[in-house]
């Protein structure tokens, strides 16, 4: 997935990219344990030394809360479309109560079992506009054994158990923050990009226009782009302080 945005940074960064448990060749998941704090714990031992982190969807996720819970440890912070739906509880309850209904058909299918439905209908709605028929077979078998664990993202994603709303917490996370979104996403992108932004202390917004969810794969160059300025600006702001 980020081969293409790390080539197009090749000159800038080294690009590290981890499966996450359940997910290519990462470690297995139980299905019982927390399934955000298991990511965050397959991200942590590369937390070595501050680094520009970044993140696309469940993944950005991930790193907000490595961020605010390690900011020492981040340099900057790369979020492309964190479906963090909680930071929409408090006053973006009508954007989230459209996405949740929007939503019903695939959820009620992995409800029913029917694995092969959802990923079908989730793909519809997240993935990159490619239609479900036209989709390697082996893609669709991989995508099929995986949705039932989308809804292990909730208590996360939905009901923040990590408490990264909490009063002064994502406030800890005071690196510079790029919230990145494709202009043809869902809407309730957009919103919790703004919801973001307006917490983090030193955090922007962009959009790529003619992207969806899948920005990094179906635009590399823009996505490295966004990237690219952050990191840049992130360095600069760096070497100033040195000078002082």
């Amino acid at each position: 997935m980020w081969r293409g945005v790390g080539e197009h940074l090749s000159d800038l960064l080294t690009l590290s990219a981890f499966d996450l448990p359940g997910h290519g060749r990462g470690p297995a998941w139980d299905g019982t344990t927390d399934l955000h704090r298991a990511c965050c714990d397959t991200a942590l031992p590369y937390l070595t030394a501050p680094l520009h982190l970044i993140g696309h969807s469940f993944g950005a996720t991930v790193a907000l809360r490595l961020a605010v819970e390690n900011p020492q440890m981040v340099r900057s912070l790369t979020l492309f479309e964190p479906v963090f739906f909680a930071a929409l509880n408090e006053t973006g309850q009508a954007h989230l109560a459209t996405h949740i209904t929007s939503a019903i058909p695939w959820t009620e299918a992995i409800e029913r079992g029917d694995f092969a439905l959802a990923a079908r209908l989730f793909n519809r709605q997240w993935g990159d506009g490619t239609r479900w028929v036209d989709i390697p077979e082996k893609s669709q078998h991989y995508m099929t054994e995986r949705v039932h664990m989308v809804p292990a993202q909730a208590p996360a994603i939905f009901d923040d158990n990590a408490g990264l709303l909490r009063s002064g917490a994502a406030e800890r996370a005071d690196m510079p923050v790029m919230l990145v979104r494709g202009a043809r996403s869902l809407e309730v992108t957009g919103h919790i990009n703004h919801a973001l932004a307006e917490r983090l202390p030193d955090a922007h917004e962009v959009t790529i226009e003619g992207a969806g969810h899948m920005a990094p794969v179906t635009h590399a160059r823009e996505s490295a782009e966004a990237i690219r300025s952050l990191v840049e600006m992130t360095e600069e702001r760096v070497n100033l302080r040195g000078c002082h």
